[in-house]
């Protein structure tokens, strides 16, 4: 079993197709099947199950990329740090990221950093907290972007930014200008992320510490969904600033500040004996500096 052996196998089991996994190294279909076969000959396992418009990995191929995962992880560090020694910056970063920050502010940077970086294939994966930390410790991910926990992980947490949360409606309803006071949004009708996302967890401590509660008819966890459904009613919600920054600009949404104030911290987690890649260091580089630029400009609301 060799590099190359690992690669082509963990690019399937992502990939779930030749045809996929071929596109994303590269090379010939017959390329991945001859190298997938030649694997389960050495190992003496089936890895996965040929259906027809799928390959499935087997209890043998998801007990391997378990395993693997991390050696990759290891020697993509090792070739990246010797990349370094000569100037040149290349290989492979997988990201998470939270999604309201995927689809607000991080997509220009994603562009800029790919000009730059022609060489740095780039996986941005969004979700919530609890999955990144899992991916992080299983070696899945390089580092990912959180709600900063309370607990301790036994991770690297390297706090990021103090993020503010504010009351959001169509830019086209009046709305009386100044903060909202919190009890005021207990007749508000709201929208907000479901009991299983990360941010309702941080509202809801607000919430309980002042003794709001509130009565709500939908939830949903898609970020950019609920900014949809505000932007198009009567709705309202309450997320955080750098979240809704795009809708604003754009002229749908508008946003007040609450009283007392509400906000969350965002963290950067990555796993302690996994050292970051050179890539990965230019990517968090871009990416604080970036955050640095939306708090200077007021994205963020701090």
């Amino acid at each position: 079993m060799d590099f190359r052996q690992i690669s082509y196998f963990v690019a399937l089991y992502e990939e779930g197709s030749v045809t996929r996994a071929a596109q994303r190294l590269n090379v010939v279909q017959p390329a991945v099947s001859m190298q997938i076969a030649k694997l389960e000959r050495d190992l003496d396992h089936k890895l996965f199950e040929r259906m027809s418009k799928a390959m499935v990995p087997t209890v043998a191929g998801r007990t391997l990329y378990r395993l693997v995962v991390p050696v990759l992880h290891s020697l993509t560090l090792a070739r990246g740090h010797m990349a370094k020694l000569s100037g040149v910056t290349s290989g492979r970063i997988t990201i998470g990221m939270l999604s309201s920050l995927a689809v607000s502010f991080v997509p220009d940077m994603l562009i800029a950093f790919a000009h730059d970086y022609p060489e740095v294939e780039v996986v941005v994966i969004d979700g919530y907290s609890s999955t990144f930390i899992d991916l992080v410790n299983q070696g899945a991910l390089d580092f990912a972007v959180i709600n900063k926990p309370p607990r301790r992980l036994g991770l690297t947490v390297e706090p990021l930014v103090e993020e503010r949360m504010v009351y959001v409606t169509a830019a086209t309803r009046k709305q009386p200008k100044g903060p909202i006071d919190i009890t005021e949004l207990q007749q508000a009708k709201l929208i907000l992320p479901s009991q299983r996302h990360g941010l309702r967890a941080e509202l809801e401590r607000h919430f309980g510490a002042r003794d709001v509660s509130l009565n709500l008819q939908l939830e949903m966890d898609s970020i950019q969904g609920i900014c949809e459904v505000v932007a198009r009613s009567d709705w309202a919600t309450i997320l955080p600033s750098l979240g809704v920054s795009l809708g604003i600009a754009d002229g749908r949404l508008a946003s007040r500040t609450i009283n007392p104030p509400m906000s969350r911290q965002l963290a950067i987690i990555h796993h302690p004996r996994h050292p970051l890649t050179p890539a990965a260091d230019a990517f968090l580089e871009r990416f604080r500096n970036h955050v640095g630029k939306a708090v200077a400009r007021g994205d963020h609301g701090g």
